[in-house]
């Protein structure tokens, strides 16, 4: 199935006001609702499998993932796994645990550091915090995808199509599992769902943060605000030069900075390149993609 355009309300074409967010509002109760038969059909239909994992980080796109699968196939065949890293905020399990408690679902704690920590104190020890933040997700996709085979399920991903379009997130890690029912939705529709199906507010307002760094926050790493990053990859999915956003009246260095993260990152959005030596290479011949 593909999204239909799911608006609140009609959206006028010619109003391209920088400052207005009206082409992002969503139908949210109509957008629940079809994401909720997305699951069902992906999963029961096409699949014939009922139950779901999930990483529960305690931010709002986990959480509203966990509530959208609660709703699609029951929360008792719903497991969540909180998997904190020794420098994880504590609020951060303490929001994953509202979740919890408000849905009934299942939850375990999978705590990574010494899974983590193994591998730096032995070979390095010098790692960066961006290299410690790529191994920490990696981490915990490892455990997901070991989890699902346990109870017999499927994970779910929870990245939001503004970090999909930054190139956000660890490649082969958080973008891992083959159900998304988010990824469709700029981070700013993302917290009008949350709105509308039951997200616990202290959960929609903090800010958001991959929790990695304490103090640190999406919005500090990307140099500009999701409102405002939204409304410019709105556009520019649909084509819209740069030059056509600053004559809207776009700042123009928010347009470089938009199209600059869009641009290095495609590489962060594709499989894996296969060097094509026969008309039957899988998934890369033009006109017949092969798929066994």
């Amino acid at each position: 199935m593909a999204l239909p355009i799911i608006r609140s309300t009609p959206f006028d074409p010619t109003h391209q006001d920088p400052a207005h967010s009206d082409p992002l509002r969503i139908n949210a109760p109509l957008v629940a609702k079809w994401l909720v038969s997305f699951l069902e059909d992906e999963m029961i239909r096409r699949r014939n499998i009922r139950k779901a994992v999930l990483g529960l980080s305690g931010g709002v796109d986990s959480a509203v993932v966990a509530y959208l699968a609660a709703r699609a196939f029951g929360p008792e065949n719903v497991s969540a796994f909180r998997m904190p890293y020794k420098t994880s905020s504590a609020d951060s399990i303490a929001h994953a645990n509202l979740v919890v408690d408000d849905l009934g679902i299942n939850v375990r704690t999978l705590e990574i550091t010494k899974m983590v920590d193994g591998y730096i104190e032995a070979h390095e020890p010098e790692i960066s915090p961006s290299r410690l933040g790529n191994v920490c997700a990696r981490c915990r996709m490892i455990s997901i995808f070991d989890q699902s085979a346990k109870v017999g399920a499927l994970p779910l991903g929870t990245g939001n199509k503004s970090e999909r379009l930054f190139g956000y997130y660890t490649w082969h890690a958080d973008d891992s599992p083959p159900i998304n029912p988010i990824g469709d939705l700029f981070k700013t529709q993302v917290w009008q769902l949350a709105h509308e199906i039951g997200v616990p507010k202290e959960i929609i307002e903090k800010p958001a943060s991959a929790d990695l760094i304490k103090g640190q926050t999406d919005e500090s790493d990307f140099g500009i605000t999701y409102e405002k990053a939204d409304r410019i990859l709105h556009y520019l999915i649909q084509g819209y030069t740069k030059e056509k956003l600053i004559d809207l009246g776009f700042p123009e260095a928010d347009v470089h900075l938009v199209f600059r993260r869009v641009d290095g990152t495609h590489w962060k959005r594709r499989l894996p390149t296969v060097a094509m030596l026969s008309s039957t290479a899988i998934g890369e011949y033009y006109l017949r993609p092969v798929d066994y």
